[in-house]
């Protein structure tokens, strides 16, 4: 436990090492629906990047260009292996003295370790700074108004942040944002929110946002599971296919350029006698006893049901059915994402 959490605590929450929830689930996805949530971010973590060498280390690490990244700007980026395929999907931005990457919490000890390794001569440090920065989010139809009356810093484009003393605000969305808040101040940073109109609620409600934004989270079930365009990342802005090389770019770039592609990512409904989890597998006709897709990222719904992201069979989604767990299992409904498929 840290102090964040004990006030966390005292506010009513109910945690575990990496979520929190102030009421049921469906409850919290109904208020993120109805109007604008704070959420404390405790599935997500905080790696630093520190030292003159920052961007260039960084750089050719990552699927997008960190080199080209403006000082006010943030961007989507991925760490593959040297297959192609995502071993961790991260948030993005320069600060003062180098970048803050936003990931997965439960892969960042492994991820900060494999990062390490490739330091060797780089004048560059990395630390875990979870536990000294907490990260909220905001989301609803209200969250810029939200930030604008609490006092908070209000990027003013999407992927754009601002920054006061003890507050870093980070626009991923018309109506959603990352805040990155010195921990000292996170208690009134909080409280500021609510006051201006806020609702506080849990991880699932943050996740719920996510999904239907069409942005994915890398957790540990999904590593190295997919390459990144079949997370629609070259979608959401998350690859740069002009860069230069970088671990996994041949089977990226030749992903994109030979047209290879069969899977892509999609939102789907499941009803509420399904049990989903990150890293289920899905099936359809055509495709038999063999998996046609894969669960990314789930959260309750407010109906009862859930919504998820899923990677699946382009062919399958076509064909119109497609079911979780097994040929015989519950079946699944396609939703829209808010951004267009190729």
């Amino acid at each position: 436990m840290t102090a964040w959490t004990d006030h966390l605590a005292l506010e009513g929450a109910k945690l575990d090492a990496l979520s929190v929830s102030f009421a049921d689930a469906r409850t919290e996805a109904a208020a993120a629906e109805q109007g604008t949530v704070v959420v404390p971010l405790l599935h997500l973590g905080l790696i630093r990047s520190v030292g003159p060498e920052s961007t260039p280390f960084l750089h050719n690490l990552f699927s997008n260009d960190v080199a080209k990244l403006g000082a006010d700007a943030a961007q989507w980026t991925s760490f593959n292996s040297p297959k192609g395929r995502m071993l961790a999907s991260m948030l993005l931005w320069p600060e003062a003295e180098g970048h803050a990457l936003v990931m997965s919490a439960d892969i960042l000890p492994a991820m900060l370790k494999k990062l390490s390794m490739y330091v060797l001569r780089s004048k560059v440090k990395l630390a875990d700074t979870s536990e000294s920065c907490v990260l909220l989010g905001i989301a609803g139809a209200d969250a810029a108004g939200t930030l604008q009356r609490a006092g908070l810093p209000l990027p003013a484009a999407t992927m754009a942040q601002a920054a006061d003393s003890a507050v870093r605000s980070v626009r991923i969305g018309e109506q959603a944002f990352v805040l990155a808040v010195e921990a000292a101040e996170a208690p009134r940073v909080f409280a500021a929110l609510q006051a201006s109109g806020a609702a506080k609620a849990g991880t699932s409600a943050w996740q719920l946002a996510m999904i239907r934004a069409g942005v994915p989270l890398i957790t540990a079930p999904t590593q190295e599971e997919f390459v990144a365009q079949m997370l629609n990342y070259d979608l959401i802005g998350g690859v740069n296919f002009k860069k230069g090389c970088y671990p996994g770019q041949e089977i990226v770039a030749r992903t994109q350029y030979l047209g290879k592609l069969k899977k892509r990512m999609y939102r789907i409904a499941l009803a509420a006698d399904a049990t989903p989890s990150p890293g289920d597998d899905l099936y359809a006709p055509e495709f038999g006893d063999q998996s046609a897709g894969k669960l990314v990222n789930v959260a309750p719904a407010a109906d009862g049901g859930f919504e998820a992201l899923a990677v699946l069979q382009s062919s399958s989604v076509d064909a119109g059915e497609i079911h979780l767990g097994g040929p015989a299992g519950p079946l699944v409904r396609l939703l829209d994402l808010p951004y267009a498929l190729p």
